[in-house]
């Protein structure tokens, strides 16, 4: 018995260090979520001159669109700007012109923003379970645990923040008394070492308050969230650059427009270096986020097309979805300096994260992914483990200009475009899991160029936090005293706070109470009536010359326009006096409107511009996805034969080839 203990233990240990020294391998019942627990906020939007900055880089440069921040960016708005950030799937942060707004502290259920001057908004249209996104102000800290809409604004040494849409908060002075902020209440904090805390009623809705509430409106009324998992940002650009199709195999795939002939993905952008997820992928175009984080990229019928594969209940960010190629050094010697190229991952190709703890980096990984598993063109079903060495063929690399490649030396310091060497240099290379490359000051930047730089005493101000964040902020030169000042809130354990501050000491009334929401049937009512009455001749008639002079045209909204202008100032008035403006109507010739008689004329339909459809592949999404009537109005279903096809397409809840389930 002793001896086959012996034995026993003796060979434990050798199956250990074959183990040990043999080469990272991949199982399938791993923890995919591992070094893939951050998904960082990203820049979704810039108007006018916004400046980024990032330890590291030792200057501001100017921002880009699709920017991943990390902890520690900055970013700063020049007079007449606006920017928006992505910090959830449904939450979405928005400053106004001359307005400083950083990134301190990133966590899965935990954002720090820090914000010394300016004002900022915070449309929490949904929210993780425990997360918290706190405003860091030089007065207070502001914890914000519920949905709603926040406004926060920073004017010397007062802040003033105001809930609306039935959101709640939290505020903690510097020195540590907190008070709740109840729904439709603003609260006003002035001083910084002794602050005063005063409520009021929420002011009206002014135009920067619509702006966002409709911009928001909008970005949650997307056509692609029906085919990409909720949790996936940037999903409302996919709607305005491209089309969804449903093809074999790969069930919806959305396929870009407006690209030029030979492009390839991740092929214009550059490489930007992140302090937690190394080199990420900044892509030039406006909808450059979810297809270059998330899913994988097909070539299908002459078109390249991204596919978000199954819907995951949690997609997981990647900073980029590709495999690299390099060249050793017998290659180096015949054709000059070494070069680094990559390629898009295909139909279930896994990552190889260059980035990560022990157990992440350099192991194969389908974070997120919910499709099949494909490895060297093989579906990857009864097997366990999986060397990563014999990982050499990638689909992509396959079509014509689909691998992109640069000098080394030039990786993630220059553009693509600048840097790219031709497809010749790019032939011998082959893949490599160990991307080695070490940044430059330039790799921190997200574009190059002067920008504007805040002023010193707005880069110098401290502010209130109540949790001290993992990454501190950088010295940058211009900021002096630490710029966080970490205090612990006076109440005991995780009570519930009741305590309000005090009203006030405006004496006049709260703000006006709106008119009650009209019924539906009172504008239906309306509009019959003002159907039924038939216009007088004197309405149609054209104004004389003394009525042309007294009276003034009346603004008049343009239809169908897809979001209000953003905000060009900062004043909370929209409603302030405008000069009167002469309009002219479209088209050479016009006469002025109000300036005199204006002939009768007949109204011709606009002619639709041309255009030619592209012969896509696969079926159009929208008639393969086609829901029923009855069932969108809760009716109940009519009777006969549920699975007899509609147009051409089996009904969806029928299971066939043309459901939903089944075209995925």
């Amino acid at each position: 018995m002793r001896k086959h203990s012996v034995i026993w233990l003796a060979w434990s240990m050798f199956v250990a260090a074959l183990l040990a020294l043999a080469p990272p391998l991949w199982a399938l019942d791993d923890d995919e979520a591992l070094g893939f627990e951050r998904t960082p906020p990203r820049l979704s939007f810039t108007d006018g001159e916004v400046s980024f900055w990032r330890e590291g880089a030792g200057e501001w440069t100017p921002a880009r669109t699709n920017i991943a921040l990390a902890p520690g960016d900055e970013l700063w708005t020049a007079e007449g700007a606006n920017l928006e950030l992505q910090i959830d799937a449904r939450t979405w942060v928005r400053a106004g012109e001359e307005t400083q707004l950083g990134l301190s502290g990133l966590e899965p259920d935990y954002v720090q923003l820090r914000v010394t001057n300016g004002h900022v908004s915070i449309d929490v249209r949904g929210r993780k379970v425990a997360q918290i996104v706190e405003i860091a102000t030089p007065n207070a800290a502001f914890a914000i645990e519920h949905t709603g809409y926040y406004r926060v604004e920073v004017d010397g040494d007062t802040t003033t923040l105001i809930s609306r849409r039935g959101g709640r908060a939290t505020v903690t002075t510097a020195t540590g008394e907190t008070s709740a902020i109840a729904a439709s209440e603003q609260v006003v904090v002035t001083g910084t070492d002794a602050p005063q805390v005063e409520t009021y009623a929420a002011p009206d809705l002014d135009g920067w308050d619509r702006w966002n509430y409709a911009r928001t409106d909008a970005q949650l009324d997307a056509v692609s969230a029906r085919y990409v998992s909720s949790g996936v940002y940037g999903v409302d650009d996919l709607d305005h650059y491209g089309d969804w199709r449903v093809v074999p195999t790969y069930g919806a795939v959305w396929v870009p427009s407006g690209i030029a002939v030979g492009w390839a993905p991740y092929s214009i952008g550059r490489w930007m270096y992140d302090p937690f997820y190394g080199w990420t992928w900044v892509d030039d175009a406006l909808w450059g986020w979810a297809p270059y984080h998330y899913g994988r990229w097909v070539y299908v019928s002459g078109f390249w097309g991204w596919a978000p594969g199954p819907i995951a209940v949690r997609p997981y960010y990647a900073p980029a979805l590709v495999a690299f190629f390099g060249g050793g050094a017998s290659f180096s010697l015949s054709f000059g300096p070494p070069h680094l190229g990559w390629v898009a991952l295909g139909w279930g190709e896994p990552l190889i994260p260059w980035w990560g703890p022990v157990g992440c980096r350099g192991v194969p990984r389908w974070g997120g992914w919910r499709g099949p598993r494909i490895v060297n063109n093989v579906v990857v079903k009864n097997t366990t483990v999986i060397n990563v060495r014999e990982i050499n063929i990638y689909q992509n690399a396959q079509r014509q200009s689909a691998i992109v490649a640069v000098d080394r030396k030039q990786f993630g310091r220059r553009p693509v475009a600048e840097a790219r060497v031709t497809q010749r240099q790019v032939g011998k290379l082959v893949p490599i899991h160990d991307l080695d490359v070490k940044p430059g000051r330039t790799s921190f930047a997200a574009a190059t160029g002067d920008a504007r730089r805040p002023p010193k005493d707005v880069l110098r101000r401290r502010v209130v936090a109540t949790r001290a964040t993992s990454e501190a902020h950088g010295s940058e030169a211009g900021r002096g005293a630490p710029s966080v000042r970490v205090v612990t809130p006076k109440r005991g354990g995780r009570d519930v706070v009741s305590e309000r501050p005090p009203f006030g000491r405006q004496s006049d009334a709260e703000r006006r109470a709106p008119p009650p929401a009209p019924h539906y049937g009172d504008s239906e009512r309306a509009s019959s009536r003002g159907a039924e009455r038939a216009p007088s001749r004197k309405a149609t008639e054209a104004p004389t010359n003394r009525d042309a002079t007294t009276a003034r045209p009346q603004p008049a909204e343009r239809p169908g326009a897809a979001e209000p202008p953003s905000p060009r100032a900062r004043s909370r008035d929209d409603t302030r006096p405008t000069p009167d403006r002469v309009e002219r109507p479209d088209g050479p010739g016009g006469v002025e409107r109000g300036a005199g008689p204006q002939p009768e004329r007949v109204a011709v339909p606009p002619r639709e511009p041309e255009v030619r459809a592209r012969d896509l592949p696969g079926e159009p999404a929208n008639r393969v996805f086609q829901p029923r009537p009855d069932r969108e109005r809760g009716g109940a279903e009519p009777a006969g034969d549920r699975s007899a096809p509609r147009d051409g397409v089996r009904d969806p809840g029928s299971g066939g080839r043309g459901s939903e389930k089944s075209s995925r």
